[in-house]
């Protein structure tokens, strides 16, 4: 249900175009399912909400999950066009392969889909290498971005996933790392690949069984070692609304995702809560061609919440304005609440100008009041 109050203007409040916060507040704690997960993290990829967390923050081993970063890191350094050929010593990287040879050449383009179709660990160290010289100047590239991302509990030594005690991260930072991956175009589309025929001898099928079993499934990256477990980050987009889930071991993965989106698309989803071309107030103007004005929203909004949430909107706006405005000037502003608690702030702006009519002269106390305005409209008490 959305209502609508009127509000008060108040012209000492800043007039610049605000938007706080694209996401709105969540109540995660009602009829939650139970997963088998050491550490989960279940979140709106857009907001950053988390609607599901268990030990979100406990730093554990990701085995190859850690691709996702290999793969995202190497697309903002490198040309998938790019021919790398191979070395002897990359191919023999231990653990899963792509089956790389020594000497053969391919595309970063195939090296990506080798490194998250068939979680290739020899891709991996051609990437990195490639990519920066070295594994160790990789790492390096990996975790610079991950500080850049916001990911306050990971670090990388590898490109691969494989077992080192400096290597690590939290379900929290993948689903960051998760949300900011799937924003890629090249990577979304290699990884939401479920099979490619590279050649006329190599084809690969996604290790993602999420792929085929679950509901608008995209991606993203599976991963395993003994010592880490079974590993899985995933994103799932459904009715506009996109979520990302990771698990950390955990040995019913496939299910856990599946009931984890069931439960969250159930519950939750992104509303619209205004759009620049929409008119949801007008303005009564003095002096102008025409008798008022028509007031919109400065910027499109957005917000993931309950679904049983109540968004309420109340406009802040004078009572009237004097004619002369601009088309996206700013009249006034937008508070939204979601069940009573403040989630946004929207400038609202004049959708069309307001020009004066030079016939109507101001008498004295027009004057005065015009004065006023403008006064307070200019006021640099902000």
């Amino acid at each position: 249900m959305i209502s609508k109050a009127p509000g008060r203007f108040c012209a000492m409040v800043l007039l610049l175009a605000l938007a706080v916060g694209a996401a709105a507040p969540v109540n995660a704690h009602a009829a939650e399912p139970a997963v088998s997960a050491e550490a989960c993290v279940l979140m709106d990829a857009d907001s950053g909400s988390v609607i599901y967390e268990k030990n979100p923050d406990s730093r554990m081993l990701i085995a190859s999950t850690t691709k996702i970063m290999t793969a995202l890191v190497a697309i903002e350094n490198c040309s998938l066009d790019d021919t790398v050929e191979i070395k002897r010593e990359w191919a023999a990287t231990e653990g899963s392969s792509m089956g790389l040879m020594p000497g053969e050449t391919c595309s970063v383009r195939e090296l990506l889909y080798g490194l998250l179709l068939a979680s290739g660990n020899d891709a991996g160290v051609a990437i990195a290498c490639h990519t920066a010289g070295s594994v160790e100047a990789f790492a390096e590239l990996m975790n610079k971005k991950a500080v850049e991302l916001g990911m306050k509990n990971s670090h990388f030594t590898n490109p691969h996933g494989l077992d080192h005690a400096e290597h690590y991260s939290t379900a929290r930072d993948m689903a960051v790392l998760a949300a900011a991956a799937m924003k890629n175009p090249e990577l979304a589309l290699i990884a939401s690949t479920r099979e490619v025929r590279l050649s006329p001898s190599r084809y690969f099928s996604n290790h993602n069984k999420l792929l085929w079993l679950c509901e608008g499934c995209i991606g993203l990256k599976t991963g395993y070692t003994s010592k880490a477990g079974r590993t899985l980050v995933s994103a799932c987009e459904r009715d506009g609304t996109r979520l990302v889930c990771v698990t950390l071991r955990d040995g019913n993965d496939w299910d856990d995702h599946s009931r984890l989106y069931d439960w969250g698309f159930e519950n939750f989803g992104t509303r619209t809560v205004a759009n620049t071309a929409d008119v949801l107030y007008t303005l009564p103007l003095v002096s102008g061609t025409e008798p008022e004005v028509r007031v919109c929203a400065g910027a499109d909004l957005r917000l993931f919440m309950r679904k049983d949430a109540e968004l309420s909107l109340s406009p802040s706006l004078p009572r009237f304005a004097y004619a002369g405005l601009k088309k996206g000037e700013q009249v006034g502003w937008l508070n939204v609440y979601v069940d009573g608690k403040a989630a946004a702030k929207l400038a609202l702006v004049c959708a069309d100008d307001a020009a004066v009519d030079e016939s109507v002269p101001l008498n004295f106390w027009e004057r005065v009041r015009w004065a006023w305005y403008l006064g307070n409209k200019y006021s640099a008490a902000y």
